[in-house]
C-alpha cells in the first residue's frame, strides 16, 4: 500500500517496499520556549532555518507544530506552514489537536498534506475526518480510543481498524490513513517496545496500512536519546513501520534509518548508503582541522 504526499513540486511515497520515510520533528515549541516565543511574536526565521537544516539532514517530510500556551496557535500554525513551504519544498505534516488550527493551515498549504492526528475517539473522528476529506489529504491515526492507550496490542489493532473503517465511510481511502502504533517511554514501562512491535506486526498482517510513530518517545527521560532511537528504528522498520517522526539532525538517527533500508533490501546495491558515506567523508575532509580531529575515521567504514 502506497501513501503519497505532495509539496508544491515534490512527491514522497510511503510504503513497505519504499525507503523508510523520516519526518523531521524539530519545528515544535514543546521543550523549545525560545522558538515558541519567537513564533508567537510573528518571527518565523527559526522555522525556516530548522526546515532547511532538517531537509539537508535527510528529512523527506517536516512535522509542523505550533502548540505554545502564550500564543495564538491558529495563526502560528498557518504562518509556520507558509514559512516552511517557502524554505523547503517538501511535504508537511500539520500537527495540532485543534481543528480550527488545522483548517486554517490546510487552507494555505500547497499540495497534499499529512494531518497529525486523529484517534479512535468518536468525537475526534467526527471532527477531523471531515477536514481530511475536505482538503483531500492523508491522516495519522493514533491507535487508541475512548478508553485511552491500551497495553494490549490487539486492543490497539481494534482502534486502528475503527479509524480505517470510519475513514472509509468518509470516502478516505485506506492508503491515506497512516496508523501510529504508539511508542511509549521504555523508562516507564519495560514492555513498551515489545507491545509496540507486536502492534506493528498485527496491523501489517490484518490491515496492511502504512505506519508511523514518534520515535523520540521511546527514549523520553533517558540520557543519550539518539542512541536509543537509533536502536529502536531498525527494529520497528523490520517489524513493518514505514515512517517515523524523528530528529534526523542527529547523525545516529540518520545512520540507523539508512542502514535499516540497506539491510531490509530497500537500497539496491547500497546506492544510497554509499552516497551518504561519500557525503560524510567529503564533509570531514572540508572541515576545519580542530573539528575533523574530533570526528570518527570513515576510511574503514
Amino acid at each position: 500500500m502506497r501513501t503519497e504526499l505532495h509539496s508544491r513540486s515534490r512527491s514522497v511515497v510511503i510504503g513497505p517496499d519504499e525507503p523508510f520515510v523520516a519526518i523531521g520533528e524539530r519545528i515544535n515549541p514543546t521543550g523549545r520556549k525560545k522558538l515558541g516565543a519567537q513564533m508567537a511574536k510573528g518571527d518565523f526565521s527559526a522555522v525556516e532555518r530548522d526546515a532547511i537544516a532538517q531537509v539537508a539532514a535527510g528529512a523527506q517530510v517536516l512535522d509542523i507544530n505550533a502548540g505554545y500556551p502564550m500564543g495564538d496557535e491558529q495563526a502560528m500554525l498557518r504562518e509556520a506552514v507558509r514559512a516552511a513551504q517557502e524554505a523547503a519544498d517538501v511535504p508537511l505534516a500539520l500537527d495540532s489537536s485543534r481543528v480550527d488550527a488545522l483548517d486554517s493551515a490546510l487552507a494555505v498549504y500547497q499540495g497534499k498534506a499529512l494531518v497529525n492526528s486523529v484517534t479512535a475517539e468518536e468525537q475526534r473522528l467526527n471532527e477531523v475526518l471531515p477536514l481530511v476529506r475536505k482538503y483531500r489529504c492523508a491522516v495519522i491515526g493514533l491507535a487508541n480510543g475512548d478508553a485511552g492507550i491500551s497495553q494490549d496490542p490487539r486492543e490497539r489493532l481494534a482502534a486502528a481498524r475503527l479509524i480505517v473503517e470510519r475513514a472509509r465511510d468518509y470516502g478516505i481511502a485506506p492508503e491515506d490513513v497512516i496508523i501510529d502504533p504508539l511508542c511509549m517511554a521504555i523508562a516507564s514501562d519495560p514492555r513498551s517496545v515489545e507491545v509496540t512491535l507486536e502492534t506493528i506486526r498485527l496491523i501489517c498482517a490484518e490491515l496492511g496500512v502504512n505506519q508511523c510513530c514518534g520515535a523520540g518517545n521511546v527514549s523520553f527521560g533517558l540520557p543519550d536519546r539518539a542512541a536509543i532511537g537509533a536502536a529502536f528504528l531498525p527494529m520497528a522498520a523490520a517489524s513493518g513501520l514505514t515512517a517515523a517522526i524523528a530528529d534526523v539532525t542527529q547523525p545516529a538517527i540518520r545512520d540507523a534509518i539508512l542502514a535499516a533500508d540497506l539491510l531490509l533490501g530497500r537500497d539496491p546495491y547500497a546506492a544510497r548508503w554509499l552516497a551518504y558515506y561519500r557525503e560524510k567523508r567529503k564533509a570531514r575532509e572540508h572541515a576545519p582541522d580542530h573539528l575533523s580531529a574530533a570526528r570518527p575515521d570513515l576510511t574503514h567504514a
